[in-house]
């Protein structure tokens, strides 16, 4: 493993991320949309790690279909504004309710709800679908993949520091907050992505006020290079090879970082989404990434303002209690 500072490196998860491509990099050649399509499928098992032990990698589908079923969720909601924006709120508050003493609330709370949030991006249509059914697909490949990779020793999971009881639910309705005031102003200023600054807001917000402010540099920072990344492919116009060469690139790099204490997998995701949506659209490349950024910043804002600013404010009215953001 290579290794400096925040950032690590491991060359055989790399290649594993590239075998996980594979399917990608064989359809490119012929059909660059379909092959972006699959790298998106395994882009939530290239994230998460491959567990050490080969009984353990049974999970590589199980989450694999939480974030299929949240993106449809969300695509479903998002056809009724009001809904979407009450259920966001709803959901967080009791997944965060939930999260210190059920899986389910964990998995809730981390795969779930993101992906809900970003599915307000996509109206329920035959691309959600096709979307959901890669990252399913995908998933299941992985694992089947994985069950050939060699067993790893396991390593000591270190406890997270997460707030109990009341401090917890107060955590959600902050997140509550904050996912439901994302949506509301995508929808109400007509935005095409409503869910990329509500999925930013669930993917960085956390009740630890330092892992919040690390998360949200580290998303912004990501986004905005797998933006210029994309932005810069598609000035090339390149062929089915050569983006299928980029796939696997991507996702092998995905996979060899994901140990990585920087929060660089935005990047990496960031860069085949939007490779994806300018092959299968007519906006430039150069709005995308203007959007994608703006409203990464904008998501980033709005976790800053509820997940840091209020809670000092009720900190500084309460002086002799310590916040669960501190």
């Amino acid at each position: 493993m290579a290794a400096r500072g925040g950032l690590s490196w491991r060359w055989s998860q790399f290649g594993l991320g590239a075998l996980y491509a594979a399917p990608a990099l064989g359809v490119a050649p012929n059909a660059p949309a379909a092959a972006l399509a699959l790298s998106i499928g395994v882009l939530p098992a290239a994230a998460m790690g491959l567990p050490p032990r080969r009984r353990g990698r049974v999970v590589i589908p199980l989450f694999g279909a939480v974030v299929a079923l949240g993106l449809v969720f969300g695509a479903t909601i998002a056809l009724v504004p009001v809904v979407a924006v009450v259920a966001l709120g709803g959901i967080s508050v009791l997944a965060a309710g939930l999260a210190a003493h059920r899986r389910a609330g964990r998995l809730t709370l981390t795969l779930f709800l993101p992906m809900m949030g970003i599915g307000l991006s996509f109206p329920l249509s035959t691309t959600t679908m096709m979307l959901a059914t890669a990252i399913l697909c995908g998933s299941i490949f992985a694992w089947a993949v994985g069950l050939f990779w060699p067993e790893q020793p396991e390593k000591p999971r270190v406890a997270a520091t997460v707030p109990k009881g009341r401090a917890l639910w107060g955590y959600g309705v902050l997140l509550g907050a904050a996912a439901s005031t994302a949506a509301a102003i995508g929808f109400t200023a007509g935005l095409e992505h409503v869910g990329w600054a509500t999925g930013t807001v669930l993917l960085v917000m956390r009740p630890v006020r330092g892992q919040l402010v690390r998360r949200s540099v580290g998303r912004a920072g990501s986004v905005l290079v797998g933006a210029l990344a994309a932005t810069g492919l598609a000035v090339l116009s390149p062929n089915g090879v050569v983006i299928g060469v980029a796939i696997a690139l991507a996702v092998g790099a995905l996979c060899a970082t994901h140990e990585s204490r920087w929060y660089v997998a935005p990047a990496f995701t960031t860069f085949l989404v939007l490779t994806f949506l300018v092959t299968t659209s007519t906006v430039s490349a150069s709005d995308r990434l203007l959007e994608r950024t703006a409203e990464t910043l904008l998501g980033v804002a709005i976790a800053l303002f509820f997940g840091a600013f209020i809670p000092t404010l009720l900190a500084m009215r309460r002086p002799g209690k310590a916040t669960a953001a501190e």
